[in-house]
């Protein structure tokens, strides 16, 4: 599997990043397997969070076995200091770890969220009051060897999320929504473009969320009766899951993360493995097709 800088992290990170929500749904025997294959198929960044049920759990095992050849991204949506800390440590004790190569602040979706995170607040506050900010734990943490590198992820607005990577220098990597649909519409909410164009003049690593996203599911569908474990509906055919990871690595971004679901993993590695490039001709047409379409990204 073809294999890109992350950055200036100065890891090689494959073009697929394997999603490890997916093992939530799975038990211990199977998620064992699917991280095999995942390794197999030649995938070297793994992603994971505290939020994504027992996957820190299902993930340890073959984690442990393989850690040389696995760089290790996982989250906190903690955003202070103490809160950022503690979660830092449980996530290394349920992956059974010393070290978590990139340590990401996950899911921003507010400007209040930023200013917690960089410990800021306002004049009226007691001095009691102040936190200084998950980005300070993350700064001790990298000094005392947890962690390697800080980065972000977002599917907020993407004028928050170049707000943040202008507001914290830190960053090295940034995970942020991109597909032909969002490329396809018009207005500031829709340009995370803009977000890729100034990560990459930051040096940043680009991890492209939502990548695989048709829309946001049906509403009048009850939540039991979905066909995925996914937040939105994915595409769901070779032909789709191909052009959606062909696009958006076309554009530069430095991994996609596969579609949470199991059921969907074998058909992304396949694709991963045999990418090519998409000629301008082609990502016009997607994005002709798209233009219609239903925004995947959630409102604010």
């Amino acid at each position: 599997m073809e294999t890109r800088p992350l950055g200036e992290t100065g890891h090689e990170s494959s073009i697929l990043t394997y999603g490890s929500i997916a093992l939530n749904f799975v038990d211990q025997e199977r998620a064992n397997e699917m991280v095999e294959e995942a390794l197999d198929a030649g995938v070297n960044h793994f992603d994971v969070a505290p939020t994504y049920g027992d996957a820190e759990v299902k993930l340890a095992p073959k984690l442990q076995e393989h850690r040389e050849d696995i760089f290790l991204g996982c989250k906190t949506q903690e955003r202070t200091y103490y809160g950022a800390w503690g979660e830092l440590h449980r996530s290394l004790e349920r992956l059974g770890v010393e070290k978590i190569d990139l340590y990401q602040f996950h899911a921003l979706t507010r400007y209040d969220e930023l200013d917690a995170i960089l410990g800021e607040y306002s004049p009226e506050m007691a001095q009691d009051d102040h936190d200084p900010g998950a980005l300070q734990a993350m700064l001790d943490a990298k000094e005392a060897g947890l962690i390697d590198h800080i980065g972000l992820t977002s599917h907020g607005d993407p004028s928050l999320i170049r707000d943040a990577i202008k507001r914290i220098p830190e960053l090295e990597t940034v995970m942020f929504p991109y597909n032909y649909t969002l490329e396809a519409k018009e207005g500031p909410e829709y340009d995370y473009g803009s977000v890729l164009d100034l990560a990459e003049e930051e040096g940043l690593g680009t991890l492209c969320i939502k990548g695989f996203a048709k829309g946001p599911w049906d509403e009048d569908l009850p939540e039991d009766e979905r066909p995925y474990d996914t937040w939105y509906e994915p595409y769901d055919t070779k032909e789709e899951i191909e052009e959606s990871l062909r696009f958006a690595l076309s554009q530069g971004m430095t991994s996609i993360p596969n579609a949470g679901d199991p059921q969907l993993v074998p058909m992304i590695l396949e694709a991963a493995e045999d990418y090519e490039a998409m000629s301008e001709d082609e990502q016009a047409e997607l994005r002709e097709r798209a233009k219609d379409n239903d925004s995947p990204v959630p409102a604010p």
